[in-house]
């Protein structure tokens, strides 16, 4: 396995062009094949892990995707001929779970593994499944997959998602733009995501309404034809580069972002001590002197973003003060803490609380990457800590950044990649 060796202790400078969206990728990339005429061309696209282990699932299903360039992929699926997703790729992904929507609503059949992804608690696909059974599929789950059918098309229906669930709310879209009938859904997630993918699909010739909002309204089409479409910008990667800035005490401008999908985030950093400045496409955050404690919420967008949660927890083990970190949409993500103590921070964890004593020091040590965001808080509290810290596991970290040890460079860290 990979490792990142970093010496810490030096403020990051410059700026740093933002990559598109992974979850706005992964979901688009699936919902481009449920175009039986045409070519779709997507811009902007990341060529994380993840995606490149889904551009190949849906090779094998049988639709042509191609780059056309390091950041534009080409998909046509016009010969979309096989329901069974390959298994050894689609455990791998939790965004696997939107193969089975294209499916059934393609084919009238799917068989995907059930999905992987990062362990930060239980992310049921029982949501998924209430879902498609609501549209008339018949689903179960065996060896290992998840299985469905449907007798001709799916039927649109009035369904509740459970715990405004992002992904449910992307895989009923996608089912229900090909749908017979309206398909309602009900406490929808609200994400900038959602909103991407549904700017997709109706670009597509899906009549989506309501995206963005808790009530989503899908008008079910006979075809969709593939067009042309630009990912927005990752406000994830973002953050969490904004936040490098904050920890170091540097002075870091991320560019190619949307400043509104990240509200709740620069509330919070502005709460702590850091200026920040921001335009039409651009954020900016200089720190000049150690931040003060805040205590944070996370919540379903436009709350404060789980993803962003454990590189916050990074920078507020080095804020003055105490502060509280309450998270409420996975029971099960702080398992990064034991490695962030290893590095000096004081965090103490009840259920799915956190209590972070701000500490004048942090220290290099060796620690291992578990998941992606987990994996990013441990390099942004690397980049503080004195000395040398040894980062294990960087492939989690490869699933949701590209290029990390070159773009923290150059912003100024000494950070190297090693096999």
């Amino acid at each position: 396995m990979a490792q990142l060796v970093i010496e810490g202790g030096r403020a990051l400078a410059g700026d740093v062009l933002i990559d598109g969206s992974k979850n706005s990728a992964l979901p688009i990339i699936v919902a481009a094949a449920l175009a039986e005429d045409g070519i779709s061309v997507l811009e902007n696209v990341p060529r994380y892990t993840d995606i490149l282990d889904l551009c190949q699932i849906l090779r094998d299903l049988g639709a042509s995707v191609e780059w056309l360039t390091d950041r534009q992929l080409a998909i046509d699926a016009q010969n979309l001929i096989t329901h069974q997703a390959r298994y050894d790729l689609a455990r791998k992904l939790r965004g696997s779970t939107y193969l089975v929507g294209l499916l059934l609503a393609r084919l009238g059949r799917a068989d995907v593994a059930f999905p992987g992804g990062c362990q930060i608690g239980s992310r049921p696909v029982n949501f998924h499944i209430q879902g498609f059974q609501a549209l008339g599929a018949d689903m179960r789950l065996e060896h290992g997959s998840i299985q469905g059918s449907v007798a001709g098309r799916l039927q649109g229906s009035r369904i509740y998602v459970e715990r405004a669930s992002f992904g449910t709310t992307l895989n009923l879209m996608i089912a229900g733009s090909l749908a017979q009938g309206t398909t309602v859904l009900e406490n929808a997630a609200m994400e900038p995501e959602i909103v991407d993918v549904a700017n997709f699909l109706n670009a597509m010739g899906a009549r989506v309404r309501g995206a963005g909002t808790n009530l989503v309204r899908i008008e079910g089409v006979e075809r969709l034809t593939g067009t042309h479409h630009e990912i927005i910008p990752d406000r994830l990667e973002a953050g969490t580069y904004l936040i490098a800035g904050a920890i170091t005490r540097g002075a870091v401008t991320v560019a190619n972002v949307i400043p509104e999908h990240l509200n709740t985030v620069l509330l919070k950093l502005s709460q702590a001590g850091a200026k920040i400045e921001a335009d039409m496409d651009w954020i900016r955050i200089m720190a000049t002197k150690r931040l003060s404690a805040v205590d944070i919420e996370t919540l379903p967008h436009p709350g404060f973003p789980t993803d962003l949660h454990p590189q916050m927890v990074s920078l507020l083990a080095v804020c003055d003060g105490v502060s509280v970190v309450q998270e409420t949409v996975f029971e099960n993500r702080f398992g990064y803490t034991h490695d962030l103590s290893r590095l000096g921070a004081d965090v103490k964890v009840d259920r799915e609380t956190a209590i972070v004593r701000g500490v004048n020091r942090l220290t290099g040590a060796p620690v291992q990457a578990q998941d992606i965001r987990g994996g990013a808080a441990l390099v942004l509290a690397a980049l503080k800590a004195e000395g040398t810290t040894i980062v294990d596991g960087v492939e989690s970290i490869d699933r949701g950044y590209q290029a990390l040890e070159e773009k923290m460079a150059a912003l100024g860290a000494v950070i190297r990649r090693q096999p």
